[in-house]
């Protein structure tokens, strides 16, 4: 542990003006919770930058029990931390690590039984929150076509409270991906709002398939034509004025309800 008392000290150079250096080859983790997660996750992590109390609070936890020794941990006062990010870090702790890799589609459809496909996929923050969700309830990983944002972009690790690292993720395009998942004996569905689409639980009456990968748009277009046209188009039953449901809800919703149904 080092302590940092000026915010212009050349040791946290690394942490400074966070916000113009968000989308780099480096993984931000920010907060206790995500921070602990990326410990946990198995990435290489770099530095961490903290305050006295959020040290105290990682390392009540046991999260700091066994951070390499290679590891630079600083401590500074919340307003030295502030001026170096170049905001109020309120939550009062970051880490950069390196990057993950994405995975080869093969090595994600492998062993999963629970896949959610994304289709233009551009907020970070729904795909943080598709990610934490995918998580909780029983997916086992992500495929992102080209379109999607970056799944290591600080504020999807944030909003996924660190679960995203947790995630085998592919990156592919969506007629490579359902042609790898029906050959690998995946039912295929998607996600849509449209009224004409089969309500989820008519599918899931006699049990949820035993591989099965749930296909969501961006919000607001949702699907594109080619998407829905190839493949099972299911809604989850809303009432009729709401026009539809954000995209993580959605997931989550679908998720859980697939979850209900699998023995």
């Amino acid at each position: 542990m080092s302590p940092v008392e000026r915010p212009d000290d050349p040791r946290v150079d690394a942490f400074r003006a966070l916000r113009a250096r968000e989308s780099t080859e480096v993984l931000w983790a920010e907060g206790p919770t995500v921070v602990s997660r990326a410990l946990a996750s198995g990435v290489r992590v770099r530095s961490i930058l903290l305050t006295p109390s959020a040290h105290d609070r990682l390392s009540a936890s046991g999260a700091l029990d066994d951070v390499d020794p290679s590891v630079e941990v600083f401590v500074a006062e919340q307003r030295v931390l502030n001026e170096i990010v170049g905001f109020d870090l309120h939550r009062g702790v970051i880490a950069t690590a390196d990057r993950p890799t994405l995975r080869p589609l093969g090595a994600v459809i492998g062993g999963a039984r629970r896949l959610v496909v994304l289709e233009g996929l551009n907020a970070p923050e729904n795909l943080g929150a598709i990610a934490r969700s995918a998580r909780a309830l029983g997916a086992d990983g992500l495929v992102l076509d080209p379109t999607c944002a970056d799944p290591y972009y600080r504020r999807t690790v944030r909003v996924s409270m660190g679960e995203v690292l947790h995630l085998p993720i592919a990156r592919a395009l969506l007629d490579a991906a359902f042609a790898s998942l029906v050959d690998a004996g995946f039912a295929v569905w998607a996600l849509t709002p449209r009224r004409d689409a089969t309500p989820i639980g008519e599918l899931l009456a006699t049990g949820a398939p035993d591989r099965l990968a749930l296909v969501l748009g961006a919000e607001g277009p949702g699907l594109s034509e080619a998407v829905l046209s190839r493949i099972v188009n299911v809604r989850i039953p809303q009432r009729d004025e709401v026009d539809s449901m954000n995209v993580g809800h959605a997931t989550a919703a679908a998720l859980a309800l697939v979850a209900s149904s699998t023995p």
